[in-house]
């Protein structure tokens, strides 16, 4: 992994070459950055309809590779000692030998084994597109990661990448296992925090605008006008995004900001999430049960159940209530500010607002 006094961010998945308009980036004047620009920038560029199509996003993919980065060198990962001590020995050794080479210990990992961040993206839907990945990129990415190795590892790699058809269902396999042991005992508390982030970050927007919520999300991240500008530590490039949008995406596991730029990926701009502290991995005590002395049994289940946008219908039956009695909830807690309402065609969705989801998490908004 990278030491922790390389950079304030990393490379992750970008993989275009440098541009000499990069490198004019990177050598502009100084006050054009708050930061270094000694080191490399990339810039995202936008357009009026980019800076409409800015959304946010989870990724249990990156969240698993970033994980086997930690457990292959922790020193560097202090507050990940808390989730370390309980995963001790968990690591099914094949498996996470196997994810380890693919990752690689810091910089550029395969784009197969993440796929764009949404925000209902779950852990069963990202193994399912790693299963169906597309073979010819997977043959690409993998030669890529064939170039960074030597030795027997170099070997073993390259025999993946010679045969993705046959490489395809073990690697996916190494990617469930790994999953089950590292990362599912532990997918409540990342989620919760973050969506936690992003319900912090789309509040900010909301009321200081876009600027002013991209400038708050690292020290490494900066807006300007028309663009957002990252600092890396290895690559530098201009991407016009070309009206397809940024995805911004919150990372427990990453202690640093990453990036995905090569086509046909969506431009995604990975960043470490707020509230993150060695004792993330523990499972909060009493929020539960302080919900339902505040809200109620009732209505402290509906907020819980809603971990994405649900229909009314579908709320009362994951809570095993008559559709009125989960409509009366619904509307008080409405009311009370911590679910939104809003119409798609017939259906009504209803999810948590940033406050109804720092309540439902244990986590800070701000």
């Amino acid at each position: 992994m990278l030491s922790p006094m390389a950079g304030p961010a990393e490379t992750g998945h970008a993989r275009r070459p440098v541009t000499a308009d990069a490198h004019t980036l990177a050598s502009g004047p100084c006050g054009r950055y708050r930061f270094d620009v000694g080191r490399n920038v990339v810039e995202f560029r936008l357009a009026r309809d980019d800076l409409s199509a800015i959304r946010f996003g989870v990724s249990p993919g990156h969240e698993l590779a970033h994980a086997v980065r930690v457990l292959g060198q922790p020193q560097y990962h202090p507050l990940q000692w808390g989730w370390l001590r309980r995963t001790r020995g968990q690591a099914p050794e094949r498996a996470f030998e196997l994810l380890r080479l693919l990752v690689g210990p810091d910089g550029y990992m395969p784009d197969f084994l993440t796929s764009t961040p949404g925000w209902e993206l779950t852990p069963d839907e990202e193994l399912e597109r790693l299963r169906h990945a597309e073979l010819e990129p997977m043959r690409v990415d993998l030669f890529k990661r064939v170039e960074r190795t030597t030795g027997a590892e170099r070997q073993v790699l390259r025999s993946m990448a010679e045969d993705p058809a046959r490489a395809r269902p073990v690697i996916a396999d190494a990617w469930k296992q790994c999953w089950d042991a590292l990362l599912a005992p532990f997918w409540s508390q990342l989620e919760h925090i973050l969506r936690a982030d992003i319900g912090a970050r789309a509040r900010r927007m909301t009321i200081h605008g876009t600027g002013p919520m991209v400038d708050t999300l690292h020290e490494a991240v900066q807006w300007a006008p028309h663009a957002v500008r990252v600092q890396l530590r290895l690559h530098a490039e201009v991407l016009d995004c070309a009206g397809s949008g940024l995805v911004l995406a919150p990372s427990v596991m990453a202690p640093r900001c990453s990036v995905v730029t090569e086509a046909p990926a969506q431009p995604t701009l990975f960043y470490p999430a707020l509230g993150v502290s060695e004792r993330w991995a523990v499972a909060p005590t009493g929020t539960t049960d302080a919900l339902r002395s505040l809200l109620g049994t009732g209505r402290a289940g509906v907020l819980l159940v809603l971990r994405g946008p649900l229909s009314t219908t579908e709320i009362a039956a994951a809570e095993d209530l008559a559709v009125s009695t989960a409509s009366h909830h619904l509307s008080l807690l409405r009311a009370a500010g911590l679910v939104h309402s809003r119409r798609e065609g017939r259906t009504v969705l209803h999810e948590r607002t940033p406050l109804g989801e720092a309540l439902a998490s244990g986590s800070p908004t701000t």
